[in-house]
């Protein structure tokens, strides 16, 4: 039946086959009641040029009507990849992985198609394209990794074309495209990772999985700073962006910058071992340094919460004579700004000169810490490196520190207290409420609280 500029098609929602007319069940899949009325325009083409194809009108419907997915996620056989993503991934979706060359983007990415490619039926496929190696050199990460790759389906080119193809003639369920800056399509110039490239071999595959039940994931290049290379708008079309980092041991950090289907404050922890990277199932205890002795002054520990977890980690400060006459400060993990309100307000409520001091902070383990409730452990641990006297091994702080000097309450105090006391520290001072052990109410009060004997 014709309509004004263009005609109806009848599309399945499941593998994208479509027909004339409205069949009970779809011949491709075998899928019943997945057959969705379609307008297919004759005057226009899809972005990739590709054949006859007619790109389709899209016609409004009601809220109302649209029925929410079952199983709308799958586990990747990954628990740490699992919590970040926000319990396993999202069908329909697409997935942008960000990090350093060399941190291990491949090695998880392969090693999450060998365990999905366990879990799946046997008509299902997973598709590794990459852009960047070849399939000798993939085979052989998988050999030392012990992964079976059997029923891994590998494709090596650059081509957006090739990879679209074989989207549509292998209909998987689960793609990886290694990386996006390696794509090239024709119809945006020849020379990979453009800013129209970009965006334009992106947009492409994220059409194609937006139309079916699979999992798009794409690794990304970064720049010097961190960030994720090539225009920002690549991460507004994905659903969710994860970054990967790592400190200076073999501990990974995965967290999720954005997220549609999850919450962006769980934070995924892995160890890199020559059989790849293991998840981190306990990691309350991993940004904790051991000691013999007595520990040090400037060292303060406290705990933080990322996500549904509480880590115990310890804050490092050194305070040195300026060696210009504008003192500096060094803190890469907590927040230059946040360390400077902190030695201001200890200056002002204590009398503690900063002001001709350089000022280094760091977090041992490499975490980067931004909640408020730091503010009394980094307070502690400043007035521990300006006067050289060490905080007891066994005591932990949290509280937020306001400019008046305040150490006010946080949340979750009883799931940090407990925390802390099951890693062996007796003494936990908190801010003035009724779940702490030790209470103080401003910055004298924890400075007399701490180092009191």
């Amino acid at each position: 039946m014709a309509k004004k500029n263009g005609s109806i098609m009848y599309k399945c929602s499941n593998c994208g086959y479509s027909q004339p007319r409205w069949l009970g069940r779809c011949p491709d899949c075998g899928e019943w009641n997945t057959l969705e009325e379609i307008i297919i325009d004759k005057n226009a083409v899809t972005a990739a040029g590709r054949g006859s194809e007619q790109a389709q009108k899209q016609k409004p419907l009601s809220l109302g009507s649209v029925k929410a997915q079952e199983q709308s996620r799958f586990t990747t056989g990954i628990p740490e990849f699992d919590r970040v993503l926000g319990g396993g991934a999202t069908k329909r979706s697409a997935i942008l992985l960000g990090g350093e060359p060399g941190i291990g983007k491949s090695t998880l990415l392969l090693q999450t198609t060998a365990s999905i490619s366990k879990s799946i039926s046997a008509d299902q496929k997973v598709l590794y394209i990459s852009g960047e190696e070849s399939a000798a050199q993939i085979k052989e990460r998988a050999d030392r990794l012990e992964l079976d790759s059997s029923n891994i389906q590998i494709l090596c080119t650059s081509r957006l074309e090739d990879s679209l193809d074989a989207l549509d003639s292998l209909n998987p369920v689960f793609v990886i495209i290694d990386s996006i800056q390696t794509i090239y399509s024709a119809e945006a110039g020849i020379v990979p990772g453009t800013v129209n490239q970009l965006k334009y071999c992106a947009n492409e595959f994220i059409s194609w999985v937006k139309e079916r039940d699979s999992v798009l994931i794409m690794t990304a290049h970064v720049t010097k700073e961190g960030t994720i290379a090539g225009p920002k708008s690549l991460e507004h079309m994905v659903d969710t962006v994860i970054s990967f980092e790592h400190n200076s041991d073999d501990v990974r950090f995965l967290h999720a910058q954005k997220n549609r289907f999850g919450s962006v404050d769980e934070i995924g922890i892995f160890s890199m071992t020559e059989k790849g990277l293991i998840p981190v199932s306990d990691p309350a205890s991993l940004f904790l340094t051991k000691r013999k002795n007595q520990q040090p002054a400037g060292v303060a520990c406290t705990p933080v919460f990322e996500g549904s977890r509480v880590f115990l980690v310890e804050i490092q400060a050194l305070t040195v004579p300026a060696k210009a006459s504008i003192s500096r400060i060094y803190s890469e993990k907590i927040d230059s700004g946040r360390v400077a309100r902190v030695a201001a307000v200890i200056e002002k409520r204590c009398g503690l000169c900063f002001s001709d001091q350089d000022i280094y902070v760091n977090v041992a383990g490499g975490i980067r810490l931004a909640e408020s409730s730091i503010d009394a452990a980094l307070a502690s641990a400043l007035y521990s490196a300006r006067t050289d006297l060490p905080i007891a091994a066994n005591t932990a702080v949290f509280g937020e520190l306001s400019l008046a000097g305040e150490i006010r309450p946080v949340g979750k105090s009883k799931q940090r207290i407990k925390a802390a006391e099951n890693l062996g520290f007796s003494k936990v001072i908190t801010p003035d409420d009724d779940d702490g052990m030790v209470k103080v109410s401003d910055i004298k009060a924890l400075v007399k609280a701490v180092f009191q004997k």
